[in-house]
């Protein structure tokens, strides 16, 4: 996959096909922020992406903030839906997380506190549209 890259999707299918193909382009180390509304697909995409590395049991952390699975390599998958300050990502060794490069880490809602998020990263937008098709932006920051 090249970067910038942009695509409109219109099914659940095409976005599982989409994010098994950047899966491919990850590795440990790597931070995947997503951004986009509510119902967006943001969970669907990190829940598609991680079957490729045999994690079949991703669930959205909004709650908990933070899930990790086990598969070919750990995966981190953060939710800042809910959080009000950084201070609180401190308060959960959020630092610790990132400093793990034996893992690869997922980001819901980075955009909500864009202070915390690494230069290094991708970077996932998703914008509903009209006739409830996504499009998909991906940058990818070094």
């Amino acid at each position: 996959m090249n970067y910038p890259f942009e695509k409109i999707i219109f099914s659940e299918e095409e976005t599982g096909e989409l994010a098994a193909d950047f899966a491919k382009d990850i590795n440990e180390g790597d931070i995947v922020v997503l951004n986009g509304n509510l119902g967006t697909g943001k969970t669907f995409f990190i829940k598609q992406a991680a079957k490729y590395f045999n994690v079949n049991n991703v669930s959205s952390p909004t709650f908990a903030i933070v899930n990790e699975y086990d598969g070919l390599l750990k995966i981190y998958h953060f939710d800042f839906y809910r959080i009000n300050s950084a201070g609180e990502l401190f308060d959960i060794g959020y630092y610790d997380y990132l400093n793990d490069k034996n893992a690869l880490i997922f980001i819901e809602w980075g955009n909500l506190i864009p202070g915390v998020i690494p230069k290094e990263r991708f970077e996932i937008n998703i914008l509903i549209g009209d006739d409830l098709e996504r499009e998909f932006k991906i940058e990818k920051y070094n």
